[in-house]
Parts: C-alpha cells; structure tokens; sequence
C-alpha cells in the first residue's frame, strides 16, 4: 500500500517517513518546469522515428533536417499551447484564493462548469468565495451590533489582556473613569489608575472615589480568548442610587414605626396634661404646689409639641412629591433665596444666568435649608472666619450641569461622614433632615448635593448642589 506525501513524493507505508533535505528541495524543479518537461519528452521517441524512417528512404540530409526541426518546432509549438491551456486556468484560480486571503471577495473564477475537473474546481472556489464573503458581511454586521450595543450601555465594560494593559472601552467606561479610548488602549491598569480592578472577585462590590463622591459597582468578571490569548472582560453596574434608594426605605420604614409608638403615647399625654392644668383652677394655692403642678405641666405640653414637630418633619422628609418640571431661571432662584435669610449678609454672584428644567419649589427649599445650614456655621460660636458672618450664592455651568454653590466663612466641615444621615445633627435645635432634604430633593432631579471645605483659601464650607441643565 502507498501513499502520496506533501511533497508529491511515493512513500511506502512499511517504511518510516524521512524528512527531505534542504538542498534537494531547493534544487527541485517548478511544477511548471516538470510539466513541460514531461510534455517534451514524449516528442523525442517521435523524432528519433522519423529520423530513422528518413534515413531508411535515403532522404536527403538537409531535408531531413528541416523536416526534424520543423517537427521540434511544431511540438514545441503545441507544448506551448498545452501548457497555456494547463497553467492559465491554475494562475486565475490561485488568483482568486490569494484575493480571498486578503478579504477581498469581488474575484471569482471563470468557466466553471459542472462535469469538468477543471470547471468543477472553478465552481467550488467560487462557492467558497461567496461563503466567504457572507460571513466576513455577517461578522461585520456583528461587530457594528456589539460595538452600538455597547455605545449605548449605562454600565461601564473594559478588558484587559494578561499583561494588564487595556484593550477595551465603551463610553460608559470613559466617563466612570475619566478615561478616552484614544489614549487609554495600550496602557497598564497601574499607569490608568484601575489595578484596583483587576484584584476584584467575580460578584464583590467595588468603591471607587471617597467621601460623598463615592460610586459603588457590582463587578461582572469572565474571561474570553482574542485571537487565542485570554482576556478579562470586566462589566460594572452602579448600585448607588439602589442601595440609597434601600436605606431611604429602611428610615422611612423605621421612621414610620417610631411615629406611630410615639403618636400612641403624646396624644394621652397632651390630653392628660391639659385636663389636670382645668383642675388645678379650683385648688387652694395656700401651700404653693399649684405653681409646681402648671410648670411641670408646661413642660410636658411643650416638650409633647416639640416632639411632635419633630415627627412630622421626618414625615414631610419621606413624603417627597414627585417635582414638576418647568422652565426656571438660577439667578432668579439664588436672589429669591437670599432674601429670605435675615440673619447674615447674603451675596449673590452676577454670574450670567442659566435657564433649567426643575420644579421651582422643591429647589428653593432645597437652597433655603443649605442657605439657612451656611448662616448657622457662619453663625457658630466657633468662627474664625474674618469679616463678620457671610454666605455667597454663586453658579457656573460644567458641561451639561449647572453648580450652584453656597459657601459661608464658618469653621469648616469636621465629620463628613453622616452629613446625610437622618436623625444626624449638631445643632442644639436641629432635626437633621435640612441637608437630607435637599439630598432627596437633588436626586429627585438627576442631580446632587456635596459638601466639602473651601478649596480658595478661606476658611469655612462650600455645598454644591448640581442639576442637569436639560429636563
């Protein structure tokens, strides 16, 4: 039994294979060269023929050697066309598969036709070439869908290759991370500042940021080979607005339990105080206990009312309505909002004015609390400040969000920590629900509230409340 090797060469399957030296395959003729070759030679035993039948009849010999070279010719002649016929179709065919490795698919092969060895080849390179063409169109169209698909994703994706450099980036990612694509791809996690990334496990929550700017994601980590290397791919999800959107449920939950225990017990309370103050009319005041009995009475219907302002504070806080959007100018806002705080000296800022898409109410209030916040601090026994108490009310616009800015001359922010959380104060008289209310009424409308020391140079506290400028 035989077989034909890569080579062309007869090999006997009893026998091991050996490898052909370097030399003899250099030395190996064209396949071209071998098939005109072997086209020549059947015209030799011919001519040799005809020699003899001529030297046979005594023909003359100049004759008979233009009658042989006229045979050579005419052989020749006809090698010629034999091998055009043979090499043309094999260049044109060798043609269209160098296009195709190329991915170019307008080439194909002429002359196909079924029932013909060459024709059959014809036929299915060009089968194959039109296959060809409608996958690279499919995989295009793919690609052009993965890439929308990803443009269009609110959650950041990014891949890296096993060296840690970046290959991937949708848009999502380029603004979690302040990154652009054009410069980003190539570039390691550590010199792109995301090594962070790289050490989080499949599922585990992520902070990026600090302080009231901290963003919290849900990591998405699985792995996918690019031409046979593997890559991580990483897709982020945001769970901060989820997981404040859980703690505001948990307060009002909380807050709805603690108000209806202590509803259940002032209301006896103020109903008890007020039927003993109706009897102490007709006691004798000779040993001096009525006085006693209407200051401790006094105190429990004040310290009762006082607390019930408190509870239906909180109820107000967690009974937001949904705002009503119209068109609102920020100049008009600031100056309507710093007329109404009488305690300190409230400048507004003549920066030009922004037009927004909020509801008027809900925002006033909310700069009404970081105002009336501002003028406490302002206020503080602790100020150093110079200059006397004073609030500034400024704007500006960055990208498509305008920041309006309250900043006051007090001693500055201590603990920034529980700013935001309910029940959290440090004024004596304080409810601490001013800065949660204008928190909620902040991401009501897409935007947000931080607060954070001044950065200018002077001593005291900046709370930026931003809002998109487009509804």
């Amino acid at each position: 039994m035989v077989s034909e090797d890569p080579d062309g060469e007869i090999s006997s399957n009893s026998r091991p294979r050996t490898r052909m030296p370097l030399g003899r395959s250099a030395r190996r003729l064209s396949f071209e060269k071998r098939l005109r070759l072997w086209l020549c030679l059947p015209g030799l035993p011919m001519l040799v023929m005809c020699w003899l039948l001529l030297r046979r009849h005594s023909v003359d010999a100049l004759l008979q050697s233009i009658v042989l070279l006229g045979l050579a010719l005419g052989w020749i002649f006809a090698v010629s066309v034999l091998m055009e016929q043979i090499i043309r179709p094999l260049q044109t065919l060798a043609n269209v598969v160098a296009a195709l490795r190329e991915d170019d698919f307008s080439f194909r092969a002429r002359g196909g036709r079924r029932n013909d060895a060459m024709g059959d080849l014809a036929l299915e390179i060009n089968r194959l070439a039109g296959m060809l063409q409608g996958q690279r169109a499919s995989a295009l169209e793919a690609m052009a869908l993965v890439e929308r698909v990803m443009g269009s994703m609110q959650s950041p994706v990014l891949a890296f290759d096993p060296e840690g450099r970046l290959k991937l980036l949708n848009a999502a990612g380029e603004r979690a991370f302040g990154l652009q694509v054009q410069t980003a791809l190539g570039h390691s996690a550590v010199g792109l500042k995301l090594e962070q990334l790289l050490d989080v496990a499949d599922e585990e929550v992520m902070s990026l940021g600090s302080g009231q700017q901290s963003v919290r994601w849900v990591v998405k980590r699985t792995s996918f080979r690019l031409r046979g290397v593997p890559h991580t791919l990483f897709v982020l999800s945001d769970v901060s607005a989820a997981l404040r959107e859980e703690e505001r449920l948990a307060w009002e939950r909380l807050i709805r339990v603690l108000g209806h225990e202590i509803n259940n017990s002032l209301t006896p309370i103020k109903s008890i105080a007020g039927s003993l103050r109706g009897r102490l009319a007709g006691m004798s005041n000779a040993s001096g206990e009525i006085a006693d009995f209407e200051r401790g009475l006094e105190v429990i219907e004040n310290r009762s009312e006082s607390l019930n302002r408190f509870l239906q504070a909180y109820r107000q806080l967690m009974g937001l309505p949904a705002p009503r959007l119209a068109s609102v100018s920020v100049a008009t806002l600031a100056q309507r909002v710093a007329l109404l705080e009488r305690r300190v000296a409230v400048t507004v800022e003549g920066a030009p004015d922004v037009v927004v898409q909020v509801d008027a109410d809900h925002i006033e209030q909310a700069l009404i609390n970081l105002v009336r916040n501002a003028a406490d601090a302002a206020l503080s026994p602790d100020d150093v400040g110079k200059g006397g108490p004073h609030v500034e009310i400024v704007w500006r616009t960055a990208g498509l969000e305008v920041v309006i800015g309250v900043l006051d001359n007090g001693p500055g922010l201590t603990n920034a920590s529980n700013l935001f959380v309910p029940f959290y104060t440090t004024k004596p008289g304080g409810t601490g629900i001013g800065l949660v209310l204008a928190q909620q009424i902040a991401q009501a409308h897409r935007g947000s509230v931080q607060l954070a020391n001044r950065a200018d140079g002077q001593i005291g506290c900046r709370a930026d409340l931003r809002l998109p400028i487009a509804g």
